[in-house]
Protein backbone atom coordinates (compact mmCIF):
# COMPACT_ATOMS: atom_id res chain seq x y z
CA UNK A 1 0.00 0.00 0.00
CA UNK A 2 1.27 3.40 -0.47
CA UNK A 3 0.04 6.91 0.90
CA UNK A 4 -2.23 8.64 -1.55
CA UNK A 5 -1.23 12.21 -2.86
CA UNK A 6 -3.35 14.92 -1.77
CA UNK A 7 -5.20 15.42 -4.63
CA UNK A 8 -6.26 11.44 -5.09
CA UNK A 9 -7.14 11.73 -1.39
CA UNK A 10 -9.63 15.32 -2.72
CA UNK A 11 -11.10 13.03 -5.54
CA UNK A 12 -12.09 10.48 -2.77
CA UNK A 13 -13.64 13.06 -0.64
CA UNK A 14 -15.45 14.19 -2.86
CA UNK A 15 -17.19 11.32 -4.42
CA UNK A 16 -18.53 10.81 -1.17
CA UNK A 17 -18.81 7.69 1.00
CA UNK A 18 -19.51 4.23 -0.58
CA UNK A 19 -18.56 1.14 -1.05
CA UNK A 20 -14.90 1.88 -0.66
CA UNK A 21 -15.28 4.64 1.33
CA UNK A 22 -16.32 5.23 4.75
CA UNK A 23 -16.11 8.81 6.44
CA UNK A 24 -16.20 10.05 10.93
CA UNK A 25 -16.27 13.27 11.61
CA UNK A 26 -14.83 12.30 14.97
CA UNK A 27 -12.71 9.31 16.47
CA UNK A 28 -15.83 7.21 17.76
CA UNK A 29 -15.69 6.37 21.70
CA UNK A 30 -16.40 2.53 20.88
CA UNK A 31 -13.28 1.82 18.69
CA UNK A 32 -14.89 -1.59 17.81
CA UNK A 33 -17.29 0.53 15.34
CA UNK A 34 -13.79 1.26 13.74
CA UNK A 35 -12.73 -2.75 13.36
CA UNK A 36 -16.03 -3.68 12.41
CA UNK A 37 -15.96 -1.18 9.42
CA UNK A 38 -12.36 -1.87 8.31
CA UNK A 39 -13.53 -5.91 8.85
CA UNK A 40 -16.43 -4.99 6.29
CA UNK A 41 -13.87 -3.58 3.91
CA UNK A 42 -11.60 -6.46 3.80
CA UNK A 43 -14.19 -9.05 3.34
CA UNK A 44 -15.08 -7.04 0.22
CA UNK A 45 -13.39 -4.84 -2.12
CA UNK A 46 -11.17 -2.93 0.92
CA UNK A 47 -11.39 0.61 1.30
CA UNK A 48 -10.25 3.72 3.47
CA UNK A 49 -12.09 5.08 6.64
CA UNK A 50 -11.31 8.89 7.31
CA UNK A 51 -11.74 10.59 10.72
CA UNK A 52 -12.24 13.71 10.44
CA UNK A 53 -14.60 14.56 7.79
CA UNK A 54 -17.60 16.01 7.86
CA UNK A 55 -21.45 15.65 6.86
CA UNK A 56 -20.96 18.05 4.11
CA UNK A 57 -17.72 16.46 3.13
CA UNK A 58 -15.66 19.05 4.89
CA UNK A 59 -12.08 18.05 6.36
CA UNK A 60 -11.69 18.74 9.98
CA UNK A 61 -8.39 19.21 12.05
CA UNK A 62 -7.92 15.73 13.40
CA UNK A 63 -5.24 14.95 15.84
CA UNK A 64 -4.92 11.12 16.30
CA UNK A 65 -2.24 10.17 19.70
CA UNK A 66 0.15 7.58 19.74
CA UNK A 67 -2.15 6.51 22.58
CA UNK A 68 -4.95 6.36 20.65
CA UNK A 69 -3.13 4.68 17.27
CA UNK A 70 -2.58 2.00 19.62
CA UNK A 71 -5.87 1.41 20.96
CA UNK A 72 -6.85 1.13 17.37
CA UNK A 73 -4.48 -1.40 16.21
CA UNK A 74 -5.81 -3.15 19.39
CA UNK A 75 -9.09 -3.14 18.09
CA UNK A 76 -8.18 -4.28 14.95
CA UNK A 77 -6.09 -7.22 16.23
CA UNK A 78 -9.51 -9.08 17.40
CA UNK A 79 -10.10 -9.22 13.52
CA UNK A 80 -9.01 -13.05 12.35
CA UNK A 81 -7.17 -14.13 10.70
CA UNK A 82 -4.81 -11.13 11.20
CA UNK A 83 -5.00 -8.24 9.33
CA UNK A 84 -2.31 -5.14 8.34
CA UNK A 85 -3.81 -2.01 7.53
CA UNK A 86 -2.08 1.30 6.93
CA UNK A 87 -2.63 4.08 9.44
CA UNK A 88 -1.62 7.89 8.59
CA UNK A 89 -2.64 11.48 8.78
CA UNK A 90 -3.36 12.54 5.31
CA UNK A 91 -3.82 17.09 4.32
CA UNK A 92 -7.17 17.64 2.49
CA UNK A 93 -6.87 21.37 1.93
CA UNK A 94 -4.80 22.11 4.67
CA UNK A 95 -6.11 20.68 7.13
CA UNK A 96 -4.69 17.08 8.49
CA UNK A 97 -7.50 14.11 8.88
CA UNK A 98 -6.50 10.29 9.66
CA UNK A 99 -7.13 7.78 7.42
CA UNK A 100 -7.13 4.07 8.00
CA UNK A 101 -6.42 2.17 4.75
CA UNK A 102 -7.95 -1.33 4.60
CA UNK A 103 -6.82 -4.13 1.80
CA UNK A 104 -9.10 -6.60 0.40
CA UNK A 105 -7.78 -9.50 2.28
CA UNK A 106 -6.72 -12.40 1.03
CA UNK A 107 -7.86 -15.36 3.41
CA UNK A 108 -11.31 -13.55 3.40
CA UNK A 109 -13.69 -14.35 5.42
CA UNK A 110 -12.57 -12.11 8.29
CA UNK A 111 -13.99 -12.59 11.25
CA UNK A 112 -14.46 -9.93 14.43
CA UNK A 113 -15.34 -11.44 17.99
CA UNK A 114 -17.62 -14.25 16.23
CA UNK A 115 -19.27 -12.09 13.63
CA UNK A 116 -18.46 -11.60 9.74
CA UNK A 117 -18.78 -8.06 8.71
CA UNK A 118 -19.11 -7.36 4.75
CA UNK A 119 -19.50 -3.91 3.34
CA UNK A 120 -22.23 -3.80 0.90
CA UNK A 121 -23.17 -0.73 -1.03
CA UNK A 122 -22.29 2.32 1.21
CA UNK A 123 -22.88 0.66 4.69
CA UNK A 124 -21.32 -2.65 6.36
CA UNK A 125 -23.70 -5.57 7.34
CA UNK A 126 -23.11 -8.44 9.48
CA UNK A 127 -23.54 -12.19 9.34
CA UNK A 128 -24.46 -13.69 13.15
CA UNK A 129 -23.77 -17.76 12.26
CA UNK A 130 -21.63 -20.23 11.47
CA UNK A 131 -24.39 -21.54 8.99
CA UNK A 132 -24.83 -18.12 7.36
CA UNK A 133 -21.53 -18.15 6.82
CA UNK A 134 -21.09 -21.18 5.29
CA UNK A 135 -24.35 -20.89 2.88
CA UNK A 136 -22.62 -17.28 2.06
CA UNK A 137 -18.51 -17.88 1.66
CA UNK A 138 -19.86 -20.94 -0.36
CA UNK A 139 -16.29 -21.52 -1.56
CA UNK A 140 -12.54 -19.22 -1.67
CA UNK A 141 -13.28 -19.15 -5.94
CA UNK A 142 -16.95 -17.91 -5.21
CA UNK A 143 -16.71 -15.01 -2.85
CA UNK A 144 -18.02 -12.46 -4.67
CA UNK A 145 -18.35 -12.40 -8.50
CA UNK A 146 -18.18 -9.14 -9.50
CA UNK A 147 -14.44 -8.52 -7.64
CA UNK A 148 -12.95 -11.30 -9.34
CA UNK A 149 -10.77 -10.07 -12.24
CA UNK A 150 -11.66 -10.09 -16.07
CA UNK A 151 -8.42 -10.21 -17.25
CA UNK A 152 -9.33 -10.78 -21.09
CA UNK A 153 -11.14 -6.75 -20.55
CA UNK A 154 -8.92 -4.46 -22.84
CA UNK A 155 -9.62 -1.07 -20.61
CA UNK A 156 -8.62 0.62 -23.52
CA UNK A 157 -10.99 0.15 -25.83
CA UNK A 158 -13.84 -1.71 -24.52
CA UNK A 159 -15.47 1.14 -21.71
CA UNK A 160 -19.04 2.50 -22.86
CA UNK A 161 -18.03 6.36 -22.91
CA UNK A 162 -22.12 7.02 -22.76
CA UNK A 163 -22.54 5.01 -19.50
CA UNK A 164 -19.34 6.37 -17.80
CA UNK A 165 -20.26 10.02 -18.67
CA UNK A 166 -23.82 9.32 -17.32
CA UNK A 167 -22.28 7.87 -14.18
CA UNK A 168 -20.17 10.76 -13.71
CA UNK A 169 -22.94 13.12 -13.65
CA UNK A 170 -25.66 11.00 -11.60
CA UNK A 171 -22.91 10.43 -8.82
CA UNK A 172 -21.82 13.73 -8.99
CA UNK A 173 -18.31 13.28 -9.60
CA UNK A 174 -16.07 16.31 -11.07
CA UNK A 175 -16.03 15.75 -14.54
CA UNK A 176 -12.36 16.98 -14.56
CA UNK A 177 -11.31 13.77 -12.67
CA UNK A 178 -9.80 11.55 -14.83
CA UNK A 179 -11.18 8.09 -16.06
CA UNK A 180 -8.35 5.89 -14.42
CA UNK A 181 -8.75 7.85 -11.46
CA UNK A 182 -11.87 7.45 -11.08
CA UNK A 183 -12.10 3.70 -11.82
CA UNK A 184 -8.86 3.79 -9.16
CA UNK A 185 -10.70 5.69 -6.57
CA UNK A 186 -13.50 3.21 -6.89
CA UNK A 187 -11.35 0.26 -6.28
CA UNK A 188 -12.73 -1.39 -10.35
CA UNK A 189 -9.08 -2.72 -10.91
CA UNK A 190 -7.28 -5.78 -8.94
CA UNK A 191 -4.14 -6.07 -7.89
CA UNK A 192 -2.79 -6.76 -11.03
CA UNK A 193 -4.70 -3.60 -12.99
CA UNK A 194 -7.13 -6.04 -14.12
CA UNK A 195 -10.90 -4.74 -14.43
CA UNK A 196 -13.09 -6.42 -12.02
CA UNK A 197 -16.22 -8.64 -13.74
CA UNK A 198 -18.60 -5.77 -12.04
CA UNK A 199 -17.09 -3.26 -13.26
CA UNK A 200 -17.11 -4.94 -16.65
CA UNK A 201 -20.35 -5.52 -16.94
CA UNK A 202 -21.32 -2.05 -15.38
CA UNK A 203 -19.01 -0.13 -17.91
CA UNK A 204 -17.87 -2.86 -20.89
CA UNK A 205 -19.52 -1.41 -23.99
CA UNK A 206 -20.66 -4.69 -24.66
CA UNK A 207 -20.29 -7.61 -21.31
CA UNK A 208 -21.78 -10.18 -23.28
CA UNK A 209 -17.98 -10.44 -25.12
CA UNK A 210 -17.19 -12.33 -21.36
CA UNK A 211 -20.66 -12.64 -19.78
CA UNK A 212 -23.00 -14.89 -22.42
CA UNK A 213 -26.08 -14.57 -20.38
CA UNK A 214 -25.53 -11.36 -18.55
CA UNK A 215 -28.59 -10.15 -20.46
CA UNK A 216 -32.56 -9.17 -19.97
CA UNK A 217 -34.78 -10.78 -21.54
CA UNK A 218 -38.50 -9.50 -22.12
CA UNK A 219 -41.09 -11.65 -23.40
CA UNK A 220 -44.72 -10.70 -23.35
CA UNK A 221 -47.68 -13.44 -23.95
CA UNK A 222 -51.47 -12.92 -25.40
CA UNK A 223 -53.36 -14.26 -22.36
CA UNK A 224 -52.39 -15.45 -18.90
CA UNK A 225 -50.53 -18.58 -19.86
CA UNK A 226 -47.12 -19.13 -21.73
CA UNK A 227 -48.82 -20.80 -25.35
CA UNK A 228 -48.55 -17.71 -27.04
CA UNK A 229 -45.86 -15.13 -27.49
CA UNK A 230 -46.13 -11.61 -28.87
CA UNK A 231 -43.23 -10.08 -28.26
CA UNK A 232 -39.45 -11.31 -27.26
CA UNK A 233 -36.72 -9.00 -27.04
CA UNK A 234 -33.67 -9.70 -25.08
CA UNK A 235 -31.57 -6.60 -23.91
CA UNK A 236 -28.39 -6.63 -23.74
CA UNK A 237 -24.87 -4.01 -23.06
CA UNK A 238 -23.92 -2.67 -19.92
CA UNK A 239 -26.34 -2.72 -16.95
CA UNK A 240 -27.63 0.52 -16.85
CA UNK A 241 -28.19 0.37 -20.66
CA UNK A 242 -30.34 -3.09 -19.77
CA UNK A 243 -32.48 -1.00 -17.05
CA UNK A 244 -33.29 1.51 -19.39
CA UNK A 245 -34.25 -0.87 -22.30
CA UNK A 246 -36.55 -2.54 -19.75
CA UNK A 247 -38.14 0.05 -18.51
CA UNK A 248 -39.10 1.39 -22.29
CA UNK A 249 -40.12 -1.96 -23.17
CA UNK A 250 -42.25 -2.17 -20.16
CA UNK A 251 -44.01 1.34 -20.85
CA UNK A 252 -44.51 0.28 -23.97
CA UNK A 253 -46.30 -2.88 -23.02
CA UNK A 254 -48.33 -1.39 -20.42
CA UNK A 255 -51.43 1.14 -19.75
CA UNK A 256 -50.38 4.39 -19.07
CA UNK A 257 -52.24 7.47 -18.69
CA UNK A 258 -51.12 11.36 -18.27
CA UNK A 259 -51.78 13.83 -15.87
CA UNK A 260 -51.73 17.33 -17.56
CA UNK A 261 -53.23 18.68 -14.62
CA UNK A 262 -50.85 21.21 -11.91
CA UNK A 263 -47.98 20.50 -13.95
CA UNK A 264 -47.79 23.99 -15.93
CA UNK A 265 -45.22 24.21 -18.20
CA UNK A 266 -43.44 21.14 -17.23
CA UNK A 267 -43.59 17.61 -18.69
CA UNK A 268 -47.03 15.42 -18.48
CA UNK A 269 -47.10 13.39 -15.29
CA UNK A 270 -46.81 9.85 -16.59
CA UNK A 271 -49.08 7.37 -14.31
CA UNK A 272 -48.43 3.72 -14.73
CA UNK A 273 -51.34 0.90 -14.62
CA UNK A 274 -48.51 -0.26 -11.62
CA UNK A 275 -46.50 2.14 -10.18
CA UNK A 276 -43.07 2.89 -12.59
CA UNK A 277 -40.81 3.03 -9.60
CA UNK A 278 -42.13 -0.59 -8.69
CA UNK A 279 -40.63 -1.62 -11.73
CA UNK A 280 -37.44 0.63 -11.22
CA UNK A 281 -36.56 -0.94 -7.73
CA UNK A 282 -37.33 -4.38 -8.89
CA UNK A 283 -35.10 -4.21 -12.30
CA UNK A 284 -32.07 -2.71 -10.03
CA UNK A 285 -33.06 -5.36 -6.88
CA UNK A 286 -32.29 -7.84 -10.14
CA UNK A 287 -29.43 -6.83 -11.91
CA UNK A 288 -28.08 -6.17 -8.65
CA UNK A 289 -28.33 -9.40 -6.58
CA UNK A 290 -28.66 -12.04 -9.49
CA UNK A 291 -26.38 -14.75 -9.38
CA UNK A 292 -24.30 -14.58 -12.17
CA UNK A 293 -21.95 -17.50 -11.78
CA UNK A 294 -25.17 -19.31 -13.24
CA UNK A 295 -24.40 -19.32 -16.73
CA UNK A 296 -27.29 -20.95 -17.73
CA UNK A 297 -30.02 -18.52 -16.96
CA UNK A 298 -31.09 -14.92 -17.84
CA UNK A 299 -33.07 -12.14 -16.32
CA UNK A 300 -36.63 -12.64 -16.94
CA UNK A 301 -39.29 -9.59 -17.39
CA UNK A 302 -42.49 -11.64 -18.82
CA UNK A 303 -45.83 -9.71 -18.92
CA UNK A 304 -49.35 -11.22 -18.94
CA UNK A 305 -53.16 -10.06 -19.33
CA UNK A 306 -53.41 -10.13 -16.22
CA UNK A 307 -49.95 -10.12 -14.23
CA UNK A 308 -46.12 -9.25 -14.98
CA UNK A 309 -43.02 -10.92 -13.45
CA UNK A 310 -39.26 -10.49 -12.97
CA UNK A 311 -37.22 -13.46 -12.37
CA UNK A 312 -33.38 -13.66 -11.55
CA UNK A 313 -31.15 -16.64 -11.09
CA UNK A 314 -30.55 -17.25 -7.29
CA UNK A 315 -32.66 -17.47 -4.80
CA UNK A 316 -31.93 -16.14 -0.83
CA UNK A 317 -28.35 -15.56 -0.09
CA UNK A 318 -27.19 -17.63 3.05
CA UNK A 319 -27.15 -14.63 4.96
CA UNK A 320 -30.66 -13.44 5.06
CA UNK A 321 -33.12 -16.09 6.86
CA UNK A 322 -36.48 -16.25 4.92
CA UNK A 323 -38.01 -14.68 8.08
CA UNK A 324 -36.00 -11.74 7.48
CA UNK A 325 -36.94 -11.42 3.96
CA UNK A 326 -37.85 -7.52 3.23
CA UNK A 327 -35.96 -6.07 6.04
CA UNK A 328 -32.34 -7.49 5.74
CA UNK A 329 -30.40 -6.58 2.67
CA UNK A 330 -27.12 -8.54 1.73
CA UNK A 331 -25.85 -8.55 -1.97
CA UNK A 332 -24.08 -11.18 -3.86
CA UNK A 333 -22.49 -8.18 -5.92
CA UNK A 334 -21.63 -5.34 -3.51
CA UNK A 335 -19.38 -3.47 -6.55
CA UNK A 336 -22.37 -3.17 -8.83
CA UNK A 337 -25.03 -2.65 -6.04
CA UNK A 338 -22.31 0.57 -4.84
CA UNK A 339 -22.00 1.43 -8.34
CA UNK A 340 -26.10 1.55 -8.61
CA UNK A 341 -25.88 3.28 -5.02
CA UNK A 342 -23.18 5.67 -6.05
CA UNK A 343 -26.18 6.83 -9.24
CA UNK A 344 -28.41 7.39 -6.45
CA UNK A 345 -30.97 4.47 -8.06
CA UNK A 346 -30.39 2.76 -4.33
CA UNK A 347 -31.43 3.73 -1.42
CA UNK A 348 -31.62 2.90 1.81
CA UNK A 349 -30.01 -0.56 1.64
CA UNK A 350 -33.05 -3.15 3.34
CA UNK A 351 -35.65 -0.67 1.87
CA UNK A 352 -36.57 -1.37 -1.50
CA UNK A 353 -39.14 -4.78 -0.76
CA UNK A 354 -41.07 -2.57 1.44
CA UNK A 355 -41.36 0.30 -1.02
CA UNK A 356 -42.41 -1.76 -4.18
CA UNK A 357 -45.08 -3.20 -0.93
CA UNK A 358 -46.33 0.24 0.10
CA UNK A 359 -46.37 1.34 -3.50
CA UNK A 360 -48.48 -1.22 -4.54
CA UNK A 361 -50.77 -0.67 -1.73
CA UNK A 362 -51.15 3.30 -2.92
CA UNK A 363 -52.58 1.95 -6.19
CA UNK A 364 -54.84 -0.32 -4.57
CA UNK A 365 -53.28 -3.46 -6.16
CA UNK A 366 -52.73 -6.79 -4.90
CA UNK A 367 -49.90 -7.66 -3.27
CA UNK A 368 -46.80 -8.43 -4.86
CA UNK A 369 -45.99 -12.42 -4.44
CA UNK A 370 -42.28 -13.66 -3.81
CA UNK A 371 -40.90 -16.30 -4.17
CA UNK A 372 -37.29 -16.99 -4.16
CA UNK A 373 -36.22 -20.97 -3.76
CA UNK A 374 -33.56 -21.16 -6.46
CA UNK A 375 -34.77 -18.71 -8.60
CA UNK A 376 -36.41 -14.63 -7.06
CA UNK A 377 -39.29 -13.73 -8.63
CA UNK A 378 -41.69 -11.34 -8.28
CA UNK A 379 -44.94 -10.65 -9.61
CA UNK A 380 -47.10 -7.80 -9.66
CA UNK A 381 -50.58 -7.80 -10.88
CA UNK A 382 -52.32 -5.64 -12.89
CA UNK A 383 -55.69 -3.79 -12.27
CA UNK A 384 -58.75 -5.95 -13.54
CA UNK A 385 -60.88 -4.21 -16.10
CA UNK A 386 -64.18 -4.77 -15.24
CA UNK A 387 -65.58 -3.64 -17.82
CA UNK A 388 -64.16 -6.33 -20.49
CA UNK A 389 -64.13 -9.00 -17.59
CA UNK A 390 -68.16 -8.78 -16.71
CA UNK A 391 -69.19 -10.04 -20.18
CA UNK A 392 -67.67 -13.42 -18.92
CA UNK A 393 -70.02 -13.66 -15.40
CA UNK A 394 -73.02 -12.53 -17.19
CA UNK A 395 -74.78 -15.56 -16.66
CA UNK A 396 -72.56 -16.64 -13.20
CA UNK A 397 -73.60 -14.02 -11.20
CA UNK A 398 -76.91 -12.62 -9.79
CA UNK A 399 -78.22 -9.52 -10.14
CA UNK A 400 -77.41 -7.94 -6.71
CA UNK A 401 -74.15 -9.52 -7.26
CA UNK A 402 -73.32 -7.96 -10.76
CA UNK A 403 -74.62 -4.63 -9.55
CA UNK A 404 -72.10 -4.61 -6.51
CA UNK A 405 -69.10 -5.44 -8.80
CA UNK A 406 -70.22 -1.92 -10.58
CA UNK A 407 -70.77 0.15 -7.66
CA UNK A 408 -67.36 -1.11 -6.19
CA UNK A 409 -65.91 -0.63 -9.87
CA UNK A 410 -66.87 2.49 -9.86
CA UNK A 411 -65.72 3.50 -6.54
CA UNK A 412 -63.51 1.13 -4.45
CA UNK A 413 -64.04 2.94 -1.32
CA UNK A 414 -67.62 2.34 -1.14
CA UNK A 415 -69.25 0.65 2.19
CA UNK A 416 -71.56 -1.74 2.95
CA UNK A 417 -74.19 0.39 4.06
CA UNK A 418 -73.93 2.44 0.57
CA UNK A 419 -73.77 -0.76 -1.13
CA UNK A 420 -76.90 -1.51 0.88
CA UNK A 421 -78.72 1.10 -0.43
CA UNK A 422 -77.93 1.46 -3.59
CA UNK A 423 -78.98 -2.27 -4.44
CA UNK A 424 -81.51 -2.22 -2.26
CA UNK A 425 -81.23 -4.94 0.12
CA UNK A 426 -79.94 -5.48 3.80
CA UNK A 427 -76.38 -4.94 4.90
CA UNK A 428 -76.85 -8.99 6.26
CA UNK A 429 -77.84 -9.72 2.25
CA UNK A 430 -75.02 -7.31 1.31
CA UNK A 431 -72.44 -9.18 3.07
CA UNK A 432 -73.91 -12.77 1.69
CA UNK A 433 -73.17 -11.52 -1.64
CA UNK A 434 -69.46 -10.67 -0.83
CA UNK A 435 -68.49 -13.30 0.57
CA UNK A 436 -69.63 -15.47 -2.59
CA UNK A 437 -67.77 -12.66 -5.19
CA UNK A 438 -65.25 -13.81 -2.94
CA UNK A 439 -65.36 -17.45 -2.82
CA UNK A 440 -65.35 -16.99 -7.11
CA UNK A 441 -61.94 -15.05 -6.28
CA UNK A 442 -63.23 -11.81 -7.88
CA UNK A 443 -63.19 -9.55 -4.54
CA UNK A 444 -60.61 -8.65 -1.62
CA UNK A 445 -60.81 -6.04 0.81
CA UNK A 446 -57.84 -4.37 1.96
CA UNK A 447 -57.37 -1.76 4.89
CA UNK A 448 -60.43 -1.20 8.43
CA UNK A 449 -63.52 -1.58 7.65
CA UNK A 450 -64.26 2.25 7.87
CA UNK A 451 -61.40 3.19 5.76
CA UNK A 452 -60.64 -0.01 3.50
CA UNK A 453 -61.01 -0.03 -0.15
CA UNK A 454 -62.22 -2.82 -2.39
CA UNK A 455 -60.06 -4.75 -5.08
CA UNK A 456 -61.13 -6.16 -8.31
CA UNK A 457 -59.48 -9.30 -9.26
Amino acid sequence: MFKMTEEQFLNIISMGEGYQAEFKVILPKKLSQLAEEVCGFANAAGGILVVGIDDDGNPIETVISNTQRSDIQNSIDNITPRLHCEFYPQTANGVNVFVIDVPSGENKPYVLNGVIYVRIGPSTKKLTTAEEMREFFQNADKIFFDETPCERFDIGKGISNETYDYFIGESGISSSTGQKQVFENLKLYDANGNFKNGAVLFFGSYPQHFFEKAITRCVAYDGEDKRYISDDKPFDGPLYKQYIDSLKWLKDKLNVRYDIEGQGSGPRKEIWEIPETVFREAIINALSHRDYYEKGATILIEVFDNRVEITNPGGLVGAIKPEQFGTKSFSRNPLIFGLFSRMRMVEQVGSGIQRMKDLIEDANLLDPEFHYDGMFSVTFRRPVDWNRKREKFLDILSGNQMKIMDLIDDNPTITKNALSAEVGISTTAIDNNIEKLRELGLLQRRGARKKGRWIIM
